[in-house]
């Protein structure tokens, strides 16, 4: 264990080194690291009350912020008719921020006392905040997509949706300047009337129906994927309140970092890693996975929990994100911001030098994320060019995540994973919606280090639950049928290339093919004609294993608020560990192959939604 500094070295150390006497300092001083920092949190805590030290703001906490999405009271119009709110959920030692409203010209009218959920952005340094409407809280108003046609008043709204034959009044006024053939998005205006066709209102004008800001919400439509949420949903996320400390572990003091797209509206998991102090594991690691706690607040037989399971998943598209749960949960109380106490579920893994992992524990706590960082700048600040942000986090957080991932590519090596080049294609739109650029993503060390760290993470969660005889759902991935391992044997042969016979087949066998292949003219097609010979991946109760991954037992855990699969794993989790009521019982158990069926269908339709609008 790290040696913790007597109050009197603490403020001898202070009185020699005036200017840093942040937490961070005395713990980089002392060597502090791990879960060690909690007790140097104790012990500068009874310094401030027995008088020793002076408490500020900004010297043994995380300054106050609010999380990018929150729920907010509007104060109503000021002197110079700018709307103004306050946050509901405030929870720093200062004064609130005063939140001032950028409204667009589809937004409703806003007035005082409404409750509203927005997206929140600081005005330069200063401690107030610009905010952007989401919606009214209370206020989930039916949306249509359609072709708008032009009348002599107004107009109609012509659905797209599949089956529908019900046309919508837009009366005039309401027409947002929408013309004749037109694709928009209108709302329902209004209750629905006894007699004659339903209103609604434009609120965006899409254009051309072939425009590719129309593509995805065609494809959305076209798909069946359920992109309204019901009113009872909304209503059930709207009464969810932040979570406490009671029955957690507190994880706050822990230096997790979200690492994500730069474009990320939420964050799932966090991670953090030190060196293992232990001399029987020189050179080991000790890593943290903390995932949101969606558990707590999607509680089975609710209607969240019917509405995500409907779901299955979020859909993503190059555009916009169906997402499996409202945006209070997936965009706020279930997101791991910056600065904001979060409940997660935490896994604690120990690695020896080589990446082995040599034991895990779970965890139900209250964290706090140090920082959400996107890849580009961590990658930057490793390769030598740290920013303002990434600067004060290299060697405490950033250089100890990228030695644990050191160690993990290790045992990478040795496990041989299917390893295909298929690079991934980014579709960059302007705000209109027009195709700026289509090129690869960028595979950096970061991403690849996420990835490793989750891979381990379900590892964990699937070995767990196993030893722990607790009913879950596998992620399973079975090995390539016969034949079209023959047809792959066919292609590779034409190629110049060779396949072995007459062994089991291994990932390391096609691995051996696929590096063959590297720098030919004939790369593309090997790994293309790779990836068409693979099973598709699916859930189940049963355990088959993972072939792509070459793992015996595999779950996904590790992003409960884009898909179902894994709200059952962490529910399975707390029933196993008796964390709370809130866990997997019987009548969820009794449908696990239903649910399995289902959700891998929704993930099947997803793909094929979001393929098609690559696509086009």
């Amino acid at each position: 264990m790290s040696h913790i500094p007597s109050k009197d070295e603490i403020l001898q150390w202070i009185a020699d080194n005036p200017g840093l006497s942040a937490k961070r300092d005395i713990a980089k001083a002392f060597g502090i690291k791990g879960a060690a920092r909690i007790d140097l949190k104790r012990v500068l805590r009874e310094l401030e009350e027995e008088g020793h030290l002076e408490k500020r703001k900004k010297t043994y906490r995380d300054p106050d912020r609010l999380p990018p999405v929150s729920v907010l009271q509007v104060n109503g119009p000021g002197p110079d008719g700018d709307l103004t709110a306050r946050p509901l959920e405030w929870q720093g030692e200062g004064d609130e921020p005063v939140i001032h409203l950028v409204p667009r010209a589809s937004d409703p009218a806003l007035g005082a006392g409404d409750r509203i959920l927005a997206r929140l952005s600081l005005m330069g340094h200063g401690p107030d905040y610009q905010g952007r409407l989401i919606r009214r809280i209370g206020h989930n108003p039916r949306r249509i997509l359609g072709i708008f046609r032009a009348g002599s008043e107004g107009g109609r709204v012509v659905p797209i949706d599949k089956g529908s034959d019900l046309e919508w009044m837009v009366p005039p006024g309401a027409t947002h300047g929408a013309k004749d053939g037109e694709l928009i998005e209108a709302e329902q205006a209004g209750p629905k009337a006894r007699m004659g066709l339903p209103k609604a209102r434009v609120v965006t004008r899409l254009g051309d129906p072939s425009a590719p800001r129309a593509v995805s919400l065609i494809a959305i439509h076209q798909h069946g994927i359920p992109d309204d949420f019901p009113d009872e949903v909304m209503a059930e996320a709207d009464r969810a309140k932040p979570v406490g400390l009671s029955g957690r572990e507190d994880l706050r003091e822990l230096p997790f970092v979200t690492i994500d797209p730069s474009d990320a509206r939420d964050h799932d998991d966090a991670c953090y890693a030190h060196a293992d102090d232990d001399p029987k594991n020189e050179g080991g690691h000790v890593l943290w996975v903390a995932i949101a706690d969606v558990a707590h607040y999607v509680r089975p037989g609710s209607e969240l929990d019917r509405e995500a399971r409907k779901r299955g998943n979020s859909t993503y598209f190059p555009d916009r994100v169906v997402p499996m749960l409202p945006d209070r949960l997936s965009g706020d109380l279930c997101s791991l911001h910056e600065g904001v106490p979060r409940p997660c579920i935490a896994v604690r893994m120990r690695l020896d030098r080589h990446g082995e992992k040599l034991g895990h524990t779970f965890h139900r706590g209250l964290m706090r994320s140090t920082a959400s960082l996107h890849y580009e700048e961590v990658q930057e600040a490793v390769d030598g060019s740290p920013n303002d942000r990434t600067g004060p986090l290299l060697d405490e957080v950033i250089r100890p995540l990228y030695a644990a991932y050191a160690a993990l590519q290790e045992a990478r090596g040795r496990r041989q994973p299917l390893d295909l080049d298929l690079p991934e294609r980014k579709i960059v739109l302007s705000d209109e919606g027009e195709v700026l650029s289509v090129r690869f993503r960028d595979r950096l060390d970061a991403h690849k280090l996420i990835e490793e760290f989750m891979v381990l993470a379900n590892v964990a969660a699937a070995e767990t639950l196993i030893a722990r005889k607790s009913p879950l759902l596998f992620r399973v991935h079975e090995e390539p049928p016969v034949e079209k391992l023959e047809s792959l044997r066919d292609t590779a042969q034409s190629a110049g290339f060779t396949l072995a016979k007459g062994q089991v087949l291994k990932t390391a066998h096609l691995n051996q093919l696929l590096n063959s292949a590297a720098g030919t003219d004939h790369a593309e097609l090997i790994n293309m004609s790779t990836l068409r010979s693979m099973t598709q991946a699916y859930y189940a109760p049963q355990n088959f294993g993972h072939f792509g991954l070459a793992l015996a037992n595999y779950a996904h855990f590790t992003s409960p608020i884009r898909r179902y699969s894994d709200l059952i794993v962490h529910r399975s989790l707390i029933a196993a560990h008796d964390w709370g009521k809130d866990g997997l019982d019987g009548a969820q158990i009794a449908e696990l192959d239903s649910v399995a069926a289902h959700i891998s269908e929704t993930e099947r339709r997803s793909m094929t939604a979001e393929r098609d609008t690559t696509d086009r």
